[in-house]
């Protein structure tokens, strides 16, 4: 028998919101309520427990957490300049951008920038970020940046002293359990993708390519965008936070991460977590004032009630077949309103 957020997502799938959807909702103990339903893309397979999803932003808390456990190991410290690790930025309008300000999004470089149109080498686009302007002083302002979380992935691995793939494995997924998480493509790895976009840039339906084009240009390994992974990793994830981190950080170090940083700014931003942004926030306001998660652009989401040791898991391809799909964002507020009640 279906649940009540079952028939939710069945009903967004039914008026074409997206393609498929899982979702997950429990405690660090328990899970209340999980599901997978609706086809890999319109017309195609059935989705399953084994189908892998790509969790577009959603990745950039996960490379957080590797950024925090390499601080606590005395590898960077947070307040450090982006010259400390990334010489290439000494001396100009980026020299005094510390690791903090990238993690709460507060550095000034701009958000929602398509440098892959122009800049069509990894290098190229890297350049592009160095020399671009700011969008404001750093420190002064909240605005989502995913150049910021680019440059993230580069500072973990000088920090780390290897690839941001090989980091995420070693201080984030394996600790927390999650087998079958990580970075495309890989051999066979994302044969059971779901599907996204019908790119117009790439001129096909993209299955098992990171849907995000500045990471393609990247080659799909960076901080901002790249994981992808099956319901039940994402489902131990929210588990492992809603127990308190213990298994990835020190209680010290989580209860920084999951903080306001941003108290006296209009947004609410933890260490590369977003906080609940009253009627602003994507997943309504049903979640207690503390929650904290992230969501990606593809139709992913992660959030925690910490209070309540609560996690919630929704992963769905709203963007499939095309991002101008509308009607994700009352299906997010109506999902989490109704798990919030359970």
């Amino acid at each position: 028998m279906r649940t009540e957020l079952g028939e939710i997502l069945a009903r967004a799938q039914e008026t074409g919101v997206f393609s498929a959807a899982a979702w997950s909702v429990g405690t660090a103990d328990e899970v209340l309520d999980r599901g997978v339903l609706g086809t890999r893309w319109h017309g195609g397979p059935a989705a399953t427990e084994h189908s892998l999803w790509d969790l577009a932003s959603v990745t950039k808390p996960i490379v957080g957490l590797a950024v925090v456990a390499l601080a606590e190991r005395g590898l960077l410290d947070l307040d450090d300049p982006l010259p400390r690790h990334l010489p290439a930025y000494a001396g100009g309008d980026k020299a005094s951008i510390t690791v903090r300000q990238v993690l709460t999004h507060t550095s000034g470089l701009p958000g929602g920038t398509p440098l892959y149109r122009e800049h069509t080498t990894r290098d190229a686009l890297l350049e592009a970020i160095r020399i671009g302007p700011l969008r404001s002083a750093p420190g002064t302002r909240v605005e989502y940046s995913s150049q910021g979380f680019i440059l993230l992935g580069l500072i973990a691995e000088v920090a780390g002293g290897a690839p941001l793939d090989r980091l995420v494995a070693d201080l984030v997924t394996q600790p927390a359990g999650l087998t079958a998480t990580g970075f495309g493509p890989a051999g066979g790895f994302l044969a059971d993708a779901v599907a996204t976009e019908d790119c117009p840039w790439r001129g096909r339906v993209v299955c098992g390519q990171v849907h995000d084009e500045n990471a393609v240009v990247l080659g799909g390994v960076c901080g901002h965008a790249g994981l992808f992974a099956p319901l039940r990793d994402v489902e131990r994830l929210g588990q492992v936070l809603a127990g308190g981190a213990q298994a990835l950080l020190k209680p010290a170090s989580h209860a920084a991460m999951i903080a306001c940083h941003t108290e006296d700014l209009a947004l609410r931003r933890g260490l590369a977590w977003q906080g609940l942004d009253g009627p602003g926030s994507p997943v309504g306001t049903a979640l207690e004032p503390t929650a904290y998660g992230h969501t990606g652009f593809t139709g992913t989401s992660l959030w925690v009630e910490p209070a309540r040791g609560r996690y919630y898991v929704l992963l769905t391809n709203r963007v499939h077949p095309s991002r101008t799909t509308p009607g994700i964002e009352t299906v997010r507020r109506e999902f989490h309103a109704s798990a919030a009640s359970r």
